[in-house]
């Protein structure tokens, strides 16, 4: 099966997830944002760590306090929380970060953390799981959503108590920039009042009106690109905001050619932010089907292309592996 070589040539090596390596971050595709002071992808007061990166975030959190948010596709109102919680870092001006883990794709996150946890609750028994992070430590918070309102005293202590051990930097929030860096302020350009609105529609875990507020940004302007890939995005949120990740996961490994049951999967590995692996996976899906069904699994490549956007290097090997798979 002919394939991508790295410098964009046609070969004979099929392509695969290591030609296309990456991640995005769907669940903090709320806002696009500088990197921030915790060493994780930003967005939104939002940072989303993964098996790969938790140790470097964890390090991080000498110099920024955060709250460690584990939630899963299977409880939609967990990453609701976890969002709700990037909206309380905005309004406390990025006094600590949010870390949002997402449980199903990186066990190991909870894994790490499973000792502690036993000791404070016993069981766990209930998403999403909220931890206090500083100076390296985990600090157990709760389980469950809470109400944010409560929430104050709990996160005015724990930063009384990154204060008196002296970590006082800030996370990236609506300005994109880290405070305690004290560099790059005033370099984004201010955010429009409609993709305002459609961020916070997200915060809140109303698609709809996220997507609503999209639309509009696009019908004032057809050029606005990051209207355009905002509302790629949340409708790929929507659509796995539902689903069963072990069910989509088994369905796609029974039926290797079901065409539905492989979009979910592609669609799941996405949003968890498995990004060469949705590729991989509907490029494959091509080639092994025919007629109207191939046709449905080229056109739903090209619907996840622009989720991506058109500008993502992986996108562009995706393209050529897609045009191989094809003719």
């Amino acid at each position: 099966m002919a394939g991508v070589g790295d410098n964009g040539a046609m070969t004979q090596q099929p392509i695969n997830a290591a030609a296309m390596r990456g991640a995005v971050d769907l669940s903090s595709l709320i806002k696009p944002s500088a990197a921030s002071a915790t060493g994780g992808s930003s967005t939104s007061g939002m940072v989303t760590a993964t098996d790969q990166s938790f140790e470097t975030i964890v390090g991080s959190t000498t110099t920024v306090p955060a709250v460690m948010v584990v939630w899963s596709p299977q409880v939609p109102e967990s990453l609701q929380h976890a969002q709700a919680l990037a909206g309380l870092s905005r309004e406390y001006e990025g006094k600590f970060a949010v870390i949002g883990g997402e449980l199903d794709s990186n066990p190991g996150i909870v894994q790490a953390l499973t000792p502690i946890l036993q000791q404070t609750f016993g069981q766990v028994d209930a998403l999403p799981i909220v931890m206090g992070l500083l100076s390296g430590q985990p600090m157990p918070f709760y389980l469950g959503v809470q109400d944010l309102a409560a929430l104050r005293p709990l996160i005015d202590k724990f930063l009384e108590a990154a204060l008196a051990q002296g970590v006082t930097g800030r996370s990236d929030v609506a300005a994109g920039t880290a405070a305690d860096q004290g560099e790059g302020e005033g370099d984004e350009e201010p955010i429009s009042p409609l993709h305002q609105e459609a961020f916070d529609a997200i915060d809140r875990g109303d698609f709809t009106a996220a997507s609503a507020a999209y639309d509009r940004a696009l019908a004032a302007d057809p050029q606005d690109e990051e209207a355009r890939l905002g509302l790629a995005q949340v409708a790929l949120l929507e659509r796995t905001s539902t689903m069963d990740p072990a069910q989509v996961r088994q369905a796609a490994a029974d039926a290797p050619t079901d065409v539905d049951a492989q979009i979910a999967a592609a669609d799941l590995e996405l949003a968890g932010g498995h990004v060469e692996d949705a590729f991989v996976r509907l490029i494959d899906l091509v080639r092994a089907t025919t007629a109207d069904e191939r046709g449905v699994a080229r056109d739903h490549l090209v619907k996840l292309f622009e989720v991506i956007g058109a500008g993502d290097p992986r996108v562009n090997v995706a393209r050529r592996a897609l045009t191989n798979a094809l003719f």
